[in-house]
């Protein structure tokens, strides 16, 4: 399988967010300017979500007009709570949707949603820190600390046969110094779970280290190209040269 570049897309009402260990938010411009901005480098798919949608409720309207910039496939999140949300969040240009909070405190809504769209337009977002040495599940974008284990909720999701997870560490969000390479390895090991690794991009060999080592095919990342000059299609020039399967 080729590997994916998949940007994630932090908002709060029209403007970009970026943070580190998912606090200390700032505005980093504008949705359609960096929707605009990947549009003409070369990204094989878009994550946007929401960081303020639990308290608010979805803004279809804004969805709808930035959605209409973007020429890859998106994936939306934040704030999906009714199976009527994931359905107005197609109509408005979504491909598929990322479900985190409710997805864990009900996991029968994640159920219906599963059997109602299917496995392939669901992704299931986790966001995880290390607690006491114990890697634990957060949700409400890093707020509440829910006390359940990383591996245990990944035990669940997978007996749900969940198409696709992606698994941001929350102590590397936005760092810049590397994945988590070590909770990756054992996540890959552990279960056959289909995932998309997120949280301290910082240079090709990061991918190319799991790529190696795992089955991971899939990177999200966002800082590194604020912040950097590397940009996606340098990043896949990289890849093409350490031999690493890409999409052009």
């Amino acid at each position: 399988m080729k590997v994916r570049i998949i940007p994630s897309v932090l908002y709060n009402g029209n403007s970009c967010v970026k943070g580190k260990n998912f606090q200390s938010w700032r505005v980093s411009g504008s949705i359609k300017q960096t929707i605009r901005l990947y549009s003409l480098r070369e990204v094989d798919e878009l994550i946007f979500l929401n960081i303020s949608a639990n308290k608010n409720k979805i803004n279809f309207s804004i969805i709808d007009d930035f959605a209409d910039e973007c020429f890859m496939p998106i994936t939306l999140g934040g704030g999906i709570k009714y199976i009527n949300d994931i359905r107005d969040l197609f109509k408005v240009g979504a491909d598929r949707v990322s479900i985190n909070t409710h997805a864990f405190e009900n996991p029968h809504f994640l159920k219906e949603a599963l059997e109602t769209f299917g496995k392939q337009s669901i992704l299931v977002s986790i966001d995880y820190k290390k607690i006491n040495n114990k890697l634990t599940v957060f949700t409400h974008s890093g707020e509440i600390n829910t006390q359940k284990s990383l591996f245990s909720y990944l035990s669940e999701i997978e007996r749900m046969d969940v198409g696709e997870v992606l698994i941001n560490s929350i102590d590397h969000d936005g760092t810049m110094n590397g994945y988590d390479a070590e909770t990756l390895k054992k996540i890959d090991k552990e279960f056959s779970l289909k995932i998309i690794c997120s949280g301290g991009f910082k240079k090709s060999q990061d991918i190319t280290e799991l790529y190696n080592s795992t089955k991971i095919r899939s990177f999200s990342m966002s800082s590194v190209f604020h912040y950097t000059q590397l940009t996606p299609a340098e990043l896949k020039k990289q890849l093409f040269e350490q031999k690493i399967p890409i999409r052009l």
